[in-house]
């Protein structure tokens, strides 16, 4: 009768011991595989684009662009009343700072242009005219830029406005592509050419005298001219210092003149 309890404690005490001997025979449950590690966005080098511009002899299709935004410049424009004239100084390192006179007006009427604004600068080198057109509405083209360059020494500000200087430069400014320009390049045969850059000057001309640079613009221009004077004595002065020094004037005071005493008669006066 005391058997049956006794095989049954044997049975339960054989189930506990064996429990963890087959807990730990089971492997361990297999882990995924890891992914590895994409290389972010911002991990990646940025792309670095380099565009070349040639301003020597654009192809025919840059040409005909550059003909259609010129021939879309009203030659002869009407500008509203308002107007904004500014002017400053500018200096580079390691180079001769350059006074600078802008005049800005808005067109008047329909037409693809809104703005006018004509700058000169001047510098030790040279003397730049820009005319810029900007679109009013910009799609493609957003802005068309004139310029023409003197020597500085050779012609003032002021008589840059009394002559025609032909323009030497078209540049075209377009949205999301790169700029289109036309430059002169004396080792290059522009011949094909010669019709914008006949173009652009004469549209320069125009906007020279429907600008009123001559009469409102005069003042700042004197001033802009002020350097060229002032650079112009300083070089003169620093050339002849031995005349500078001969001509300044003796302040020594003079010494008083002695006047002329007569000395006195000593001899007998006359008998009477």
């Amino acid at each position: 009768m005391r058997i049956f309890p006794v095989l049954v404690l044997n049975l339960v005490l054989n189930t506990l011991v064996l429990m963890p001997l087959n807990a730990q025979e089971q492997p361990p449950p297999a882990q995924p595989a890891q992914k590895p590690a994409q290389e972010t966005p911002q991990t990646a080098a940025p792309q670095v684009r380099i565009n070349y511009l040639n301003v020597c002899t654009p192809d025919e299709a840059e040409q005909k662009e550059m003909r259609g935004a010129l021939d879309n410049i009203p030659q002869r424009p009407s500008f509203s009343a308002d107007f904004e004239v500014s002017r400053g100084r500018t200096s580079l390192e390691n180079a001769e700072p350059a006074r600078y006179a802008r005049l800005r007006r808005e067109l008047s009427g329909k037409g693809n242009y809104s703005t006018a604004q004509y700058s000169l600068s001047t510098d030790a080198e040279k003397t730049t005219e820009t005319l810029v057109l900007k679109v009013g509405e910009p799609k493609d083209l957003m802005m068309v830029a004139l310029e023409d360059q003197v020597s500085a020494t050779a012609v003032s500000p002021l008589a840059v406005l009394k002559t025609d200087t032909p323009v030497s430069r078209v540049k075209l400014e377009r949205f999301g592509k790169p700029s289109l320009v036309l430059a002169r390049c004396p080792q290059a045969d522009q011949s094909v050419y010669e019709p914008i850059f006949r173009q652009a000057s004469q549209l320069m001309a125009a906007y020279r005298k429907t600008l009123g640079l001559r009469s409102m613009f005069r003042s700042d221009l004197t001033w802009v001219a002020g350097r060229m004077k002032e650079k112009t004595e300083n070089t003169t002065d620093a050339a002849k210092p031995e005349t500078k020094a001969a001509n300044k004037k003796d302040t020594t005071p003079a010494a008083p003149k002695k006047k002329d005493v007569k000395p006195l008669s000593t001899a007998a006066p006359p008998p009477r």
